[in-house]
């Protein structure tokens, strides 16, 4: 496994103003060069913090976004106007605040038949993205926050090995908590991306955390975390919390 010692924080807000100001100087120099960016946002408390801290900074520093291409590493299956949906948050909090232009938006149809949805989200971002080797988009950065159980994106526990290794980039899964219908990227995508940064926050999942950094974890994160050299973990969460015992 490579190393991903997390780098902590006093609070959720600082956490979010952290990530915030680091992605959006990486977007600054990429835009220097007119390269184009792609990211998959996640969703939850934390990522509400970060789109907030993101559009705001963006704006002080005169930066336009113009250069990413925006997709979802899950999305619950609701219409995209509802208080459920990955996409809203993002669209009310960061996208319509810096005016991202349509073609720059590929959100996931939760309001589709999942399958279906699924296979369109998966022909959208391998339109978009390089490939590699194996058939995988690769996405410069993928952010994904962490549920109490190890979660992420709607990558829960209890899946099949069979299911834990498709290729799928996009699939449909039922979760363990509600909204249950849901659309997620696959453990190969995930494991593709250039940089993948975990936003884990909340004392509650201290515990899953901490099965997550280990060795022999069996939280989905711990199975990503396994399957890719790096991976960058802020938290908020103390070290003491979330350290093991004995």
């Amino acid at each position: 496994m490579g190393r991903h010692e997390p780098e902590r924080f006093p609070s959720p807000a600082a956490l979010a103003r952290a990530v915030a100001e680091r992605w959006l100087s990486i977007l600054a120099s990429s835009s220097s060069a007119n390269a184009p960016f792609t990211v998959a946002l996640s969703g939850g408390r934390i990522a509400r913090d970060l789109f907030s801290h993101a559009a705001s900074a963006a704006k002080q520093r005169g930066l336009t976004l113009a250069n990413v291409d925006f997709f979802w590493g899950d999305e619950r299956c609701v219409p995209p106007d509802d208080a459920e949906s990955n996409f809203r948050a993002a669209n009310e909090l960061l996208l319509a605040p810096l005016a991202i232009p349509l073609a720059r938006i590929h959100r996931v149809r939760g309001e589709a038949d999942p399958d279906t949805a699924a296979q369109e989200a998966a022909v959208e971002l391998l339109r978009v993205a390089p490939m590699d080797n194996a058939g995988q988009p690769v996405l410069d950065l993928v952010f994904l926050g962490m549920g109490e159980d190890g979660h992420v994106a709607s990558l829960f526990p209890g899946e099949s090995d069979e299911v834990m290794n498709s290729v799928a980039v996009y699939r449909a899964v039922t979760a363990s908590k509600p909204p249950p219908r849901r659309i997620t990227l696959g453990y190969a995508t995930l494991a593709a991306a250039r940089e993948v940064w975990v936003l884990a926050s909340g004392a509650g999942k201290a515990e899953a955390l901490r099965e997550s950094l280990r060795p022999d974890g069996c939280t989905p994160l711990a199975r990503l975390l396994r399957m890719r050299e790096r991976t960058t973990i802020f938290t908020d969460i103390t070290a003491a919390s979330s350290a093991g015992k004995g």
